[in-house]
């Protein structure tokens, strides 16, 4: 769907183009039913990138059911970049890599979906996707239709080789349009990398979005994207989330503490949790990280509202949100820098910070260890070690459904505009530096794809005797 938008749009212009947007939005918002709470699943990029197959995709959706992953509740497989061929066939269709997927991609949807697991795959807002291969722009149409035809289920949404001249909220919004016309429930995640202050107009057309750059396995990297969501949690409901990325659990790169706050800190702010790791290399513990039980509730509660930042003190943090039953869910994060002499340090949640009252007795409930510490009356103090978190569940001992109506940016807000002030993020730009230098054959890559252009006319649609699932 084509939306005007002027030539050369810059960034104060956002609030006068999202008014625009919601108003031809307004009788074509997405409505696919999902993500009532945020995704679950499995993501090849961060453990494999573009080094992808047929047979490793099988073995991940096999681990995904022997190791709990699935039980657990991650039930989507997205099969990231470097997935089709480098080139259109001669009617313009996108296709599975013959070396990599000869099956072609509805068998592979066929087998993910008998192992009780939803499939998903990638592609690109550009002209070519950051490894090189065919982006959907100009072709979102022809791609929806081939991912609805293929059996897919959730589609990751790239944004390289997207010069600035071509308005970042157009493409999304083309490809969001294209997938409702298919008819098939197609979960749509906007891999924006936080361009243009989605979380503005992006509820309206996609079940998430990314709210700041690629997170790789190192501390900086997480606090960053982190730092870059704090403040965002308004913006997000049953359907529509804010995504700082994928989970780092299980990587080398950060230690097992560090893996336990990206991993709760994430689940708080009602992310996508989306396991990015070797899963035939998966360790006990990350797995443990991984299928925290109670944890993993607080991400998926049915009230739908994301946590944030209440408390900062140094590098000292408490996150909350409220959960369906009226109780807190709550973060202590320890920021200090590692290698100090004083390994912990003792964090306090205020009652009055959680929107109740000082007097109220509560219980508080440790979830990754999934144990009662006890009552108590207007305050909690835990021992947080560094770059460590204590998550817990506070809730009053008498009438706590009254308190569910509470809201952290409400409270809260003041304390957000710092990093509200920091988290602006540079145009799109061809390609992505970090992506390319990963792929030791981009050269050739781009030698192939040469002669393509964004401005190819649409052609025949895919191949119609695939059944739709």
């Amino acid at each position: 769907m084509a939306i005007w938008a002027p030539k050369a749009p810059v960034m104060g212009s956002i609030a006068f183009y999202v008014v625009m947007l919601g108003s031809i939005l307004k009788a074509n918002c997405l409505d696919n039913g999902l993500a009532r709470t945020p995704a679950l699943g499995y993501n090849t990029w961060n453990a494999y990138g573009g080094d992808i197959s047929e047979e490793l995709i099988r073995a991940t959706a096999d681990l995904m059911v022997s190791t709990g992953l699935k039980k657990a509740g991650y039930h989507y497989l997205v099969i990231d970049d470097a997935w089709s061929n480098l080139q259109r066939n001669d009617q313009g269709r996108i296709e599975a890599n013959s070396d990599r997927f000869p099956s072609g991609m509805k068998a592979m949807a066929d087998y993910i979906h008998s192992k009780g697991l939803k499939f998903g795959m990638y592609s690109d807002a550009g002209s070519h996707t950051c490894l090189g291969y065919p982006g959907s722009r100009y072709h979102e149409e022809d791609d929806a239709e081939c991912f609805a035809d293929w059996g897919v289920d959730f589609l990751k949404y790239d944004n390289c080789w997207a010069p600035a001249s071509d308005w970042v909220i157009d493409r999304y919004t083309a490809m969001h349009a294209a997938l409702n016309g298919t008819g098939r429930p197609i979960l749509y995640s906007m891999c924006d990398w936080g361009v243009g202050d989605p979380w503005l107009w992006a509820p309206k057309i996609a079940n998430s979005w990314r709210t700041t750059g690629d997170i790789s396995p190192s501390w900086e990297s997480m606090l960053r994207c982190l730092d870059n969501t704090i403040g965002l949690s308004e913006f997000a409901k049953p359907g529509a989330w804010n995504d700082p990325d994928m989970l780092e659990v299980g990587n080398p790169g950060l230690t097992e503490q560090e893996q336990r706050a990206n991993f709760a800190i994430w689940a708080i702010l009602k992310s996508p949790l989306m396991v990015g790791t070797d899963l035939r290399r998966l360790s006990k513990t990350a797995l443990e990280i991984l299928t925290a039980e109670e944890v993993i509730a607080v991400n998926q509660d049915k009230l739908g509202v994301a946590g944030d930042l209440i408390w900062k003190r140094g590098p000292t943090e408490v996150y909350a949100g409220p959960l369906e039953d009226g109780s807190r869910a709550v973060v202590l994060f320890n920021r200090h820098t590692s290698g100090t002499q004083y390994p912990l340090s003792n964090i306090t949640v205020q009652w009055q910070d959680l929107g109740f009252e000082n007097d109220v007795d509560a219980t508080v409930r440790d979830l990754f260890a999934r144990k009662d510490l006890g009552t108590f009356r207007g305050e909690w103090t835990g021992v947080v070690g560094l770059h460590d978190v204590r998550m817990v569940k506070i809730s009053p001992t008498e009438s706590s459904s009254r308190y569910k109506d509470w809201r952290p940016w409400l409270q809260h807000g003041a304390l957000h505009a710092p990093f509200r002030a920091e988290g602006l993020q540079a145009p799109p730009r061809p390609g992505r530096s970090a992506k390319l230098a990963r792929h030791q054959t981009m050269k050739d890559r781009e030698a192939d794809v040469q002669g393509f252009t964004a401005d190819q006319e649409k052609t025949n649609r895919c191949d119609k005797g695939f059944i739709r699932a």
